[in-house]
């Protein structure tokens, strides 16, 4: 390396940031004794061609240590070793041998060699892993955003549709030009703009380690990787293989990129990010980073100080409450909003943000309210997964009014009211409504909820209705892993049949058309609108293969399931109704059940109707028949001089034109519902000369 020279330097920022007159370094650690920085002049370089030791009377500020470092010509390669007690019975775990990332880096370079060796006991450290560690990058901030502008869709606009980086395009069918990348969402914009998507949610992003599982496919016997990837190594960074390589650090520009292009095409990005843990594990697990830097306070220990308390069922709890790590977390945000443009976030066991030092749920988190009220992120969205691994479920009472939730039991209900459960009506109809019975008593608002049918956790929308067990042989843990509760159905035969064809696509129909039907904030799982599969596997967070992957082919083979979501989406946007921030009252809607007489809301049979009115929508009439015999319903009158309407008909195929059809009913005050089907109607006048269809 080039001559270089050196001076204290600032405790702020943290992490690594040019300026005219060198780069500064930054770093937190209490309990170090001694830090170093390392400066590497390769990826491919072994050992650091300069160790900067730090002296605390200059280089550190309370519990900040700091350089500047003059001179570095060339892209800046680095890393960190901090000395201190290796006292794992006082929760200290310091390491000085171990080649530490900084938790503020913003890029990492040669992450196909992260060390995920197992074991943090001294007597198993390597003398030096320099060779086989991830080297942390300097970026360049000078991207161009060409005047970039958030769309800002108001959630009453909101149509989301969670996927994956890599899978959306990695699948030959997808014939990207640069496959599995940040790039290759770009190629995938006019699909999803001609969807009818407002927002798209990203699996997490940030650097993580697909390498880390040990675990074999008990057939091939390949080794299965990290897919999903949460278990986030660096949580300020994009991640490297989502880039194309084609030099360091691409992947900052190429995310940017991304960005801008989804913008441009008015579509959000929403990161799915993960704060209640990190790819650290367990006490037998990898030191990466926090675990060096000062494992007793980014972490929530166990009494015995030597294990972690372990909310997220992955070994390892954020301190997230801790003041330090509330700091750092609402700094990660920020540069999320700031530097990247990123209009959203959906926090992965968000409860875990709501936890005190000794694991207690708090009443009013400082973390949570300090993400809430920051002003830099007080117009993006918050998205809680409002429940950890530990018990907690608070749906309906996460705290604070700009959290909106995924909403766990809408899925549950109106997978069970479409099954034919018995006893569920009632819920049904509330799901449909908003969730009143969740939301209202908090005086919070139907666009809190987050509706969802399928997520990336569970199965596709295709399998829940072809598998009634789960099928996750491929994971290698004895089928054991994965919700065993589903509330799914076959309606016959274990996966796919032809016979049957017939009655599933109706089902999914009939979810897909809840979903868009529901008030709230409809999510849609990507590939559900033509029929991916994960061969009934609802776990596949280690499938890196054609069992996760985005098939294309089926889009063209299921033609017509994606004309009938692109119709739904059409229609929900034409029926402000639809979207509305309130609840319905008792004079918008009237319920019914096939005989014009009150449901049976507790009743053995899914049987519901119900008609809609309000100021700014012709009256709606939504008839459900979730049982496997055909069900006339009486229905009330329309308006009068008018007809009724069918705008949707899940037992028929979708219009070719969507937002268009030309049915009315035979008669006007009954309607025959095939087996499984939905029907959706509004009071029209006809035009003349037409007539009820015969």
């Amino acid at each position: 390396m080039q001559a270089v020279t050196t001076s204290a330097g600032s405790p702020l920022p943290l992490g690594s940031r040019q300026f005219s007159e060198g780069i500064n370094f930054s770093l937190f650690s209490r309990h170090a004794s001694a830090v170093s920085l390392l400066l590497f002049n390769s990826v491919d370089d072994v050992l650091p061609a300069l160790t900067l030791p730090l002296h605390s009377c200059i280089h550190r500020t309370g519990d900040i240590w700091h350089i500047m470092v003059h001179g570095i010509q060339g892209i800046t390669l680095y890393a960190w070793q901090a000395d201190g007690p290796d006292e794992p019975d006082n929760g200290h775990r310091f390491a000085p041998d171990k080649i530490l990332l900084d938790p503020y880096t913003q890029a990492l370079a040669g992450t196909d060699h992260l060390d995920f060796s197992h074991g943090s006991d001294t007597s198993e450290r390597l003398h030096s892993d320099a060779g086989r560690r991830a080297r942390c990058l300097l970026t360049d901030n000078s991207f161009d955003w060409q005047g970039d502008c958030p769309p800002a869709h108001p959630w009453c606009d909101t149509i989301i549709y969670e996927t994956h980086v890599r899978g959306l395009t990695i699948h030959p069918s997808a014939m990207a030009r640069c496959p599995g990348t940040f790039s290759g969402v770009i190629e995938k914009i006019p699909y999803l703009k001609e969807l009818g998507i407002t927002a798209i949610e990203l699996l997490p992003v940030q650097e993580f380690y697909e390498h880390e599982l040990i675990i074999r496919n008990p057939e091939s016997g390949e080794h299965l990787r990290n897919y999903w990837g949460y278990s986030t190594v660096a949580f300020f960074a994009p991640k490297e293989s989502y880039g194309s390589r084609h030099h360091p650090g691409c992947q900052v520009d190429e995310f940017k990129t991304m960005v801008r292009a989804l913008h441009q095409a008015g579509i959000e990005i929403i990161l799915d990010i993960v704060f209640n843990h990190t790819a650290e594990g367990d006490h037998t697990g990898p030191t990466l980073n926090f675990r060096g830097l000062d494992n007793s306070i980014y972490y929530l220990l166990e009494e015995d100080l030597r294990f972690y308390k372990n909310y997220s069922g992955t070994g390892n709890t954020l301190n997230c409450n801790h003041p330090v790590v509330r700091d750092y977390i609402l700094d990660c945000l920020r540069h999320w909003v700031i530097d990247m443009h990123v209009d959203g976030f959906r926090f992965d066991l968000a409860s875990v943000l709501g936890r005190d030092a000794h694991g207690n749920l708090l009443a009013n988190p400082p973390l949570l309210e300090r993400i809430a009220e920051d002003p830099i992120l007080s117009r993006v969205k918050l998205i809680a997964e409002a429940w950890d691994a530990a018990g907690a479920y608070q749906v309906g009472s996460f705290p604070g009014m700009r959290w909106s939730e995924w909403n766990g039991q809408y899925r549950d209900d109106v997978r069970r009211f479409w099954r034919g459960d018995a006893g569920v009506t009632h819920a049904f109809a509330s799901r449909l409504c908003g969730s009143s019975d969740i939301y209202m008593h908090s005086g919070k608002s139907p666009l809190h909820s987050i509706n969802f049918i399928t997520c990336h956790d569970g199965f596709t929308l295709n399998d829940l209705v072809c598998y009634a067990q789960k099928h996750n042989e491929a994971n290698a843990e004895e089928n054991r892993d994965g919700a065993h509760d589903n509330y799914s159905c076959n309606y016959g035969s274990e996966g796919p049949d032809e016979a049957l064809e017939g009655v599933r696509l109706r089902q999914i129909k009939n979810m897909l058309t809840t979903l868009f039907l529901s008030r709230g904030v409809p999510m849609l799982l990507g590939g559900d609108e033509f029929r991916r599969s994960q061969q009934g596997n609802n776990n596949a967070y280690c499938q890196d293969n054609e069992i996760s992957w985005y098939n294309w082919e089926l889009l063209q083979q299921h033609e017509e399931l994606h004309r009938f979501v692109r119709h739904l989406i059409t229609l929900r946007r034409r029926l402000p109704v639809l979207c509305s921030e309130h609840f319905y009252s008792n004079e918008d809607i009237l319920w019914f059940g096939p005989d014009l007489a009150a449901p049976d809301w507790h009743g053995p049979r899914s049987l519901l109707g119900c008609t809609i009115h309000a100021a700014d929508t012709p009256p709606l009439c939504l008839l459900f028949n979730a049982t496997a015999d055909p069900v006339v319903f009486n229905i009330p009158p329309a308006e009068t001089g008018n007809g009724w309407r069918i705008l949707i008909d899940t037992a028929r195929p979708a219009p070719k034109i969507p937002g268009e059809s030309s049915r009315w009913l035979k008669k006007k005050q009954q309607s025959l519902l095939p087996p499984y089907s939905l029907q959706l109607l509004r009071s029209e006048q006809k035009s003349r000369g037409v007539s009820p269809q015969r």
